[in-house]
């Protein structure tokens, strides 16, 4: 995902970057899910700039299914987001690019609505959500905050309860995207300090990937192997390599591999 730029980028991983494809779109998009009973070849959803939209990943064409509580706010743009157990589309919204940042974003829940629940308010930067490999909990970082919070998920009704702060991250840099391991662990990315962060399921910093660039922006587990999604810097921002390589994509074997993501329900 460029969110700048408006464009989402395809690789075949058989294939190699070679393979590359982009698609322009008008509005920023920032996160994608594979949708429950829909060929992912041919349509997924996407966050964009006023909700979430199915995507015709030939013709570049969108439709809106759901919108945010604030209605279409220019200042405001989403942000990460994530389908739960239940198939219903959590997504971050926030200050859009080039305007002053704000606490005035929400966090919405998407349920087969038009319009999305607000669950909490406000948020600055929100970012990724995650759920346990039993699906008792879910995870939600606050990139301003610092912090990784977590609540008790109901298996029935995907209630949340018992909010409690999961993992405080100490350093300059804020925590950005991050995706679960089977056996609990968090292999979080965190924005401006060139590494990944292994967080144990309780709570505790337990290992780190370091990398050549600054801005490590999301994670996805192919297999055993952790992909790494890195944003742009421009010269003078960093070491000419840190430069050269910003924007980049990595992958390193961490053997293991993650828990599978859940697929929106678009009729929930």
């Amino acid at each position: 995902m460029d969110i700048k730029k408006h464009r989402i980028h395809w690789v075949n991983l058989d294939e190699g970057p070679a393979s590359v494809i982009t698609v322009q779109l008008d509005v920023p998009v920032t996160v994608t899910s594979d949708i429950e009973g829909i060929d992912p070849r041919e349509r997924i959803l996407v966050g964009v700039k006023y909700g979430i939209a199915v995507l015709d990943r030939k013709t570049g064409k969108y439709e809106y299914v759901g919108r945010f509580i604030e209605g279409d706010n220019e200042r405001l743009r989403s942000n990460d987001g994530a389908a739960d157990p239940h198939g219903r589309f959590w997504l971050g919204s926030m200050t859009d690019i080039g305007l002053d940042l704000q606490p005035e974003g929400h966090v919405h829940l998407f349920s087969g609505n038009p319009v999305a629940k607000s669950m909490r308010h406000p948020v600055t930067i929100p970012n990724a959500f995650g759920w346990s490999p039993d699906k008792k909990t879910m995870y939600f970082t606050h990139s301003t905050e610092r912090t990784v919070f977590a609540w008790d998920y109901g298996a029935e009704d995907g209630s949340l309860s018992n909010e409690r702060v999961f993992y405080r991250h100490e350093g300059p840099g804020e925590p950005d995207g991050f995706r679960v391991d089977t056996d609990g662990n968090i292999w979080h990315a965190v924005y401006g300090e060139s590494r990944v962060l292994k967080i144990s399921p309780d709570g505790k910093l337990v290992g780190q990937i370091n990398l050549p660039t600054h801005n490590i922006t999301c994670t996805q587990f192919v297999g055993t192997e952790l992909f790494i999604t890195t944003a742009g810097m421009e010269a003078g921002e960093g070491s000419e390599e840190a430069v050269q390589l910003s924007g980049a994509v990595f992958k390193v074997d961490v053997g293991t591999r993650g828990l599978e993501p859940f697929a929106f329900k678009l009729h929930a």
